[in-house]
């Protein structure tokens, strides 16, 4: 079946008898059209079908209203909370957003990048994938002067802008709080400590055990990828040390439920079974 034909301005203007500057003026709301003739041209237009062609548009304005997105991964409260809020300002701003998951794969992520450079973004904010080494995949961006900013999982020895948390002082906190519990024999379990946020939360979990006397034991820490498997990968490695650890300090809320899951599962009572 052959595609129905985009109706045009053209075609409004000559159904009703109207100029096409006029059509044109009355569809971006303009002040000088009469109400009732802009009512008349905007009922032809959703009766006709008509849309109104965007990337024409934005070609000739040279710029898209849309910001583009890439996440490391989408089953994280804090990823989806993180998507909630750009979306809440960018829709106040009346810009569009494209969203795009690494998978976790520098290559993916490349793709991704270079993807929405040519689908013209007007900035782009984004988080590294695990792998991910160098931004020379963003330099495209910085050449045209299209603004990235990063949050999270971020370069740190970079010059780019960077929305960050202290991940030092949240290792620490969560790390003391098992110890002011009674825990001495904690595991850690994170994910690669090439990445900023791990490799700090890492540096406050030792620093923390260190100024509690508590020696630090690398068999107390688990290095995974935050996967579903990795939880269940975790708690089975954890049930099989000799004394069984007393806390456990896990840096992803979705790993840290499967894991307590498979515990569980395995007859530990938690948070009772921590001497």
């Amino acid at each position: 079946m052959k595609p129905k034909k985009e109706v045009t301005i053209y075609d409004i203007a000559l159904k009703l008898d109207l100029s096409s500057a006029t059509v044109s003026r009355a569809l971006k709301n303009h002040p000088a059209i009469n109400k009732n003739t802009k009512k008349k041209i905007q009922d032809a237009a959703k009766e006709l079908g008509y849309r109104h062609n965007t990337f024409a548009s934005n070609l000739r304005k040279q710029k898209t209203n849309t910001i583009g997105v890439i996440v490391h991964e989408l089953n994280s409260n804090f990823i989806t909370s993180v998507l909630a809020g750009i979306e809440k300002i960018t829709t106040e701003a009346g810009y569009d957003l494209i969203i795009a998951h690494s998978s976790e794969s520098f290559e993916k992520e490349s793709a991704n990048a270079l993807n929405l450079f040519h689908k013209r973004v007007d900035g782009l904010i984004a988080s590294l994938a695990f792998d991910t080494q160098g931004l020379d995949h963003y330099k495209s961006f910085s050449d045209r002067s299209i603004p990235v900013i990063f949050f999270d999982r971020v370069e740190e020895n970079s010059d780019s802008t960077k929305v960050i948390i202290d991940n030092y002082k949240c290792g620490y906190q969560a790390t003391k709080h098992l110890i002011d519990q009674g825990c001495k024999r904690i595991v850690l379990v994170t994910a690669s400590l090439k990445r900023n946020v791990y490799a700090q939360r890492h540096k406050g979990y030792t620093d923390a055990l260190f100024d509690n006397n508590i020696p630090f034991n690398e068999n107390y820490v688990l290095i995974k990828d935050l996967s579903e498997q990795c939880g269940i990968e975790a708690a089975l490695e954890i049930l099989k040390m000799k004394p069984l650890p007393d806390g456990a300090f896990i840096t992803n809320d979705f790993s840290a439920a499967v894991c307590m899951q498979t515990l569980k599962e395995h007859g530990i009572n938690i948070p009772e079974d921590h001497n």
